[in-house]
């Protein structure tokens, strides 16, 4: 997605720097205009995966959604006129967690969540020629802006808030957002199809549409911190703690400040400290972030109804597995494995397709039930 190697862009550029890449990539395998009409007119799109916006305010779900009609009970679910309507006034058209409902990007933001480490969701903006959707403002996650269709101005100016976390919006800073958008921006361009933006998170921005429709996606990474990794510490410590009757005891009758008994407990909390273990709530707070690649319920069953020596199987995408032990732990649970099955865990673990005998056709049919292999392409 940019023009430098990757060690310069982890260098130079991530989580410090906005980045500019001219022809970057040919997008349309990933999104089209096609894919946003079908999107809004055949997969009954509910809220909260569309949204709109105009002017810098986001519109009332009601004036773009009604009900579902006969046999069934959703109110929400998208009018495709009530949209066309709104954007024809000059609204943007929002389609939120496309990693969600357009296949190609979810196998896109899943790779891309592997190599980055780092959790990655996609929403598409769509905005009429000459309009933009909102105002100056700033995400608490880097975003890698992907131009697929028209072109769009783009206004940078530096973060006034560096490094927001999750809890720390823009709107907490509206003043301070609104003065520094008066300043000389870092970066003021216009994108056009193929290039593609990167803005680590904090950093101020406004687009606005040009001559014609413009179609643009945002793949925000929620970036891990140091801070989340404090908070998986603590937790952890205060479980520890928990455990103990002396920390669970009250306080003495008629206790008149809290001095000695703040010392006490700060020695308590750093002895839990010590022994405290982030990594197995690290991982499965990661393990919801993300969803493994998708299966089909009847042809996983007709795979395992029809299981031979000679079916080929292959390991579900991302999965995010690890042998630990003789544990398998995937996003879909964990199985434990006698050791004969090890070396064909491994193996499919490596990559690539096997046959139910290379694995073994037991180890084969318990994989299949969990949902950890799937059938391979023919």
């Amino acid at each position: 997605m940019f023009d430098i190697p990757l060690p310069t862009f982890a260098d130079e550029h991530w989580a410090a720097r906005a980045l500019l890449t001219r022809d970057a990539d040919d997008y349309r395998d990933l999104f089209s205009a096609a894919a946003v009409d079908e999107l809004l007119s055949e997969r009954g799109l509910r809220t909260p995966f569309l949204r709109m916006a105009k002017d810098g305010s986001t519109l009332a779900e009601r004036s773009f959604t009604s009900g579902a009609g006969v046999g069934a009970t959703i109110a929400d679910q998208l009018d495709d006129t009530a949209v066309w309507r709104q954007f024809a006034d000059g609204a943007t058209i929002v389609l939120q967690a496309l990693h969600r409902t357009w296949s190609p990007i979810t196998d896109f933001t899943a790779r891309l969540g592997t190599e980055l480490g780092h959790p990655v969701q996609a929403n598409a903006y769509v905005t009429p020629p000459q309009n933009r959707g909102f105002d100056d403002h700033y995400d608490v996650h880097d975003v890698f802006v992907l131009q697929i269709e028209g072109s769009k101005r783009w206004i940078i100016h530096e973060p006034v808030h560096p490094d927001p976390l999750r809890d720390q919006p823009w709107t907490d800073r509206r003043d301070a957002v609104a003065e520094a958008a008066t300043r000389p921006p870092v970066i003021d361009t216009v994108l056009q199809p193929g290039d593609c933006l990167y803005l680590p998170r904090g950093w101020l921005h406004a687009a606005q549409a040009q001559g014609a429709v413009s179609i643009h996606l945002t793949l925000g990474i929620h970036n891990w911190t140091r801070y989340a990794v404090a908070e998986q510490l603590m937790q952890d410590a205060l479980a520890r703690m928990r455990q103990d009757p002396e920390q669970r005891a009250s306080l003495p009758l008629g206790v008149d400040g809290t001095a000695d008994v703040v010392d006490e407990v700060r020695r308590a909390l750093a002895a839990a400290l010590e022994q405290a273990d982030p990594e197995p709530a690290f991982r499965r707070t990661r393990g919801t972030q993300a969803r493994p690649a998708a299966l089909g319920p009847l042809q996983q069953l007709a795979t395992l109804d029809a299981l031979s020596p000679r079916t080929t199987l292959r390991l579900r995408g991302n999965l995010a597995p690890r042998l630990d032990g003789t544990r398998l732990h995937t996003r879909v649970g964990w199985l434990d494995l006698p050791t004969d099955d090890l070396p064909a865990a491994e193996l499919l673990l490596g990559g690539g397709a096997f046959s139910a005998d290379e694995l073994g056709l037991e180890f084969a049919r318990r994989l299949l039930r969990a949902g950890i292999a799937i059938p391979a392409a023919p």
